[in-house]
């Protein structure tokens, strides 16, 4: 089995644009949630959200192209035209060998509501040629191989909110089995939309508490559901080998990926937390590593009363006693939550937090649960620590879960 290494990375997000803007957010504990501004939010019940803002797609496409991009492929390929120039493999790998595994929880949902209602106002003549093409979920991994003239693989999970986590995990199996050279891998969202905030809300899915300070707050007894975000993470995958070889520099290595389903039910995770726990135990696994070597988890921790528990457990029931050691966040507190994009920016968060030694707050908490027992970087942020393995967890509506292991470089 081939080794795998990331040498490139590419964010947008509601605390930055690009990755050193992202990370500079992070380490100031910025808080991305606020009103929201796409739309009139008056008879709305959720007036909040972590909107991408000061974005600018014509920075890396043109007019024409914008017109014919749904916003999530735009976000998507800004964060990767991001990660390609840092990895600079152009040129140097070949294009059957190159890959995209990139994919959408929901797709281009906001122009999809804005055609449909020209049906039902009689004028289904007038619906644009560009609908299903802008809609679907795969359009943007499409996208990124005809820009990069990648002709390798070309797929799109959708896994809910674990889309990202298992693109990232599906671009490490392809180059380990020496299926690809390098696969641009990540996820993409783009749906604050009122259709897509109303359905999340009347499911009791969202933070009714319109309050950007107290909304999203993961592990706090007083949580009440996510705060929905925006953007795209974007990570250039690469053998160890073939990077080597080009002198490229890496950033860190893929080491495990776990993915397990609940089989359990459409929107709840199983309430002891099996299939969480399952997938960390097969990701450590594949890294050939011990609960007592992971330095760093970043949580699921989206706020929501279920989650939150359910996580902790699967953390406790696959990691044993060294659940207690081990510092846990959720970067969710700042950014809310990206769905289809949430795994792969919170993996440059690990890739970041390796290579700096440095672990962010879970900002917005104030009151402890009793149930949730674990350190949950509460108290601050921690700098200076010694890392050497991050864990990423993700967990999907559908019961899909999956789980990253990332190894520090050097």
């Amino acid at each position: 089995m081939k080794r795998v290494v990331i040498t490139g990375m590419g964010a947008v997000t509601p605390i930055g644009i690009g990755v050193d803007g992202f990370w500079a957010g992070i380490r100031e504990g910025r808080n991305g949630v606020a009103a929201i501004t796409r739309y009139d939010t008056t008879d709305a019940k959720v007036k909040i959200a972590a909107e991408v803002k000061g974005f600018d797609p014509l920075v890396v496409m043109d007019a024409k192209e914008v017109k014919r991009m749904e916003l999530f492929a735009q976000y998507g390929l800004a964060a990767a035209y991001e990660a390609v120039q840092q990895s600079g493999f152009l040129g140097a790998a070949v294009p059957e060998r190159v890959g995209v595994v990139v994919g959408s929880g929901i797709g281009g949902i906001r122009f999809y509501e804005q055609e449909t209602l020209k049906v039902y106002d009689n004028k289904p003549n007038r619906v644009s040629p560009f609908l299903v093409p802008m809609m679907i979920p795969n359009i943007l991994a499409g996208q990124i191989a005809i820009r990069y003239n990648a002709k390798g693989i070309c797929t799109c999970p959708v896994t809910a909110c674990a889309t990202g986590n298992n693109a990232i995990g599906e671009a490490f199996e392809i180059i380990r089995r020496d299926d690809c050279d390098v696969v641009i891998a990540g996820g993409a969202e783009g749906t604050l939309t009122p259709v897509t905030m109303a359905g999340f809300a009347n499911m009791t899915a969202l933070s009714m508490k319109n309050d950007p300070e107290r909304a999203s707050t993961p592990f706090d007894k007083e949580r009440d559901g996510f705060v929905q975000g925006e953007g795209s993470g974007i990570l250039i995958l690469e053998s160890a080998e073939h990077a080597e070889k080009r002198g490229a520099k890496a950033l860190a290595e893929v080491v495990g990926y776990g993915a397990t389903c609940d089989a359990y039910h459409i929107t709840a995770p199983s309430a002891d937390g099996d299939g969480a726990a399952r997938a960390m135990k097969m990701a450590m696994n594949k890294a050939g590593i011990g609960a007592d070597e992971i330095s760093y988890i970043n949580a699921h921790g989206t706020g929501t009363q279920a989650n939150d528990l359910c996580e902790t457990l699967a953390i406790k029931s696959a990691l044993g006693d060294s659940a207690y050691k081990i510092p846990i966040n959720s970067t969710k507190s700042m950014i809310g939550h990206l769905l289809g994009g949430a795994g792969a920016v919170e993996a440059i968060v690990c890739v970041k937090s390796l290579q700096e030694g440095f672990v962010h707050r879970t900002i917005n908490y104030r009151t402890p649960d009793e149930q949730l027992d674990l350190d949950y970087v509460t108290d601050g942020a921690r700098d200076g620590q010694r890392l050497t393995y991050a864990m990423s967890n993700s967990l999907g509506f559908g019961g899909h879960n999956a789980s990253l292991i990332f190894k520090k470089e050097g």
